[in-house]
């Protein structure tokens, strides 16, 4: 009870060490991806926390699942590094034994990885979508982001605003440039305000500027000064794209069952069983060898993972396409996973060599 207690404590430390590190690279890196669209105007900079938090919604079951393997791995390879291994193994206990711990502290976080991926990351992956056509949908001048050009939608207008001001909604510094009847006009004006009539029209009131209108490539060109101009800022229209099958719901997945759906599925479900399988075969592969080096099982397992993900996402193209039944589905990846945990399993229980020595010969020949 002593060594289970010390190993699921361990677990949930080192668990909770490898999720810290793994958010935060997913926050850097998803952070610099829409600031990126936010530099090109694509995207307002206030909305970039919320598309944030929708997107870590939706890749947190990824997450979790590389946290529970790498935190199976490191312990289990720690304890095999630093001998307590051994200590394990003669107190009676065998690497049997090692099963029930890990399961233990792992299916509390595997069921929470199968709620989120049949049902939290969808909502999330839909409220995201929902977010980002609300925000398309806005006026010229709301999606506009302060100390960048912004093109209408009919590219008929150029907007230019230096900052914003919240606590009075006012703009300041405005550079406007619109094409009507052939004629090339620009306003530039030191302070705006924002105002909506009845009718829901939005229009901006610029004060203390001057406008300059005139036909382009000839001097045809007035000047005049106005303390007061006000300009019709026109919504956006926002595409309103077909739901994809990563936003749909689990239950009308079921519903409605197409190749693209029965995929999508599949893929859901699989992600509680890989995190169950890759538990599983952390236990063999954390098996450190001294001659082989200490990196050794961490490169076999990093490789491992690479393999099963990359053929669970070439059989969910393969049933989205119709090449592979949805019976079938990802069984084969999970299959393989399974076969190849017990082979490792068996040969570490019985201290034998990884491969067998005639396969061995054979590769030095």
């Amino acid at each position: 009870m002593i060594f289970k207690k010390s190993l699921i404590h361990e677990l949930y430390a080192t668990a909770l060490s490898s999720f810290l590190v793994l958010m935060g690279i997913m926050v850097a890196q998803r952070v610099t991806y829409y600031l990126g669209f936010a530099a090109r105007g694509a995207v307002a900079s206030d909305a970039i926390g919320t598309l944030l938090g929708f997107s870590l919604l939706k890749f947190l079951p990824l997450l979790l699942t590389l946290t529970v393997f790498i935190a199976v791995l490191m312990t289990l390879a720690r304890w095999h590094r630093d001998s307590e291994m051994v200590v394990w193994f003669t107190s009676g206990q065998g690497m049997t034994m090692l099963v029930r711990p890990v399961l233990t502290f792992a299916l509390p976080v595997i069921g929470m990885i199968a709620i989120l991926s049949m049902f939290v990351s969808p909502w999330a992956t839909q409220k995201g979508m929902d977010f980002r056509e609300q925000m398309d949908s806005r006026d010229e001048l709301s999606a506009i982001a302060p100390g960048v050009f912004k093109e209408s939608q009919h590219a008929d207008r150029v907007f230019f605003v230096e900052r914003f001001s919240t606590r009075d909604s006012t703009v300041h510094n405005i550079f406007a440039q619109s094409t009507q009847h052939q004629k090339l006009g620009i306003i530039v004006a030191q302070q705006g305000s924002q105002s909506t009539d009845a009718k829901g029209d939005t229009f901006l009131t610029l004060q203390t500027g001057r406008r300059y209108e005139g036909k382009p490539n000839t001097p045809e060109f007035g000047v005049m000064h106005f303390e007061s101009y006000t300009l019709r800022t026109e919504p956006t229209e926002a595409k309103h794209e077909a739901p994809s099958p990563k936003a749909i719901n689990s239950l009308q997945l079921i519903e409605n069952s197409n190749q693209d759906n029965m995929a999508e599925l599949q893929w859901r479900l699989s992600l509680p069983i890989s995190a169950l399988l890759l538990v599983l075969l952390a236990i063999p592969l954390s098996f450190v060898d001294p001659r082989a080096g200490r990196s050794a099982n961490l490169i076999m397992a990093i490789l491992v993972y690479l393999i099963y993900n990359n053929m669970l996402s070439i059989l969910q193209s393969w049933v989205a396409r119709d090449k592979l039944s949805a019976i079938i589905g990802l069984w084969p990846a999970h299959i393989a996973i399974m076969l190849l945990f017990v082979y490792l399993f068996y040969r570490r229980l019985f201290l034998l060599p990884l491969l067998p020595r005639r396969v061995t010969k054979l590769l030095i020949r």
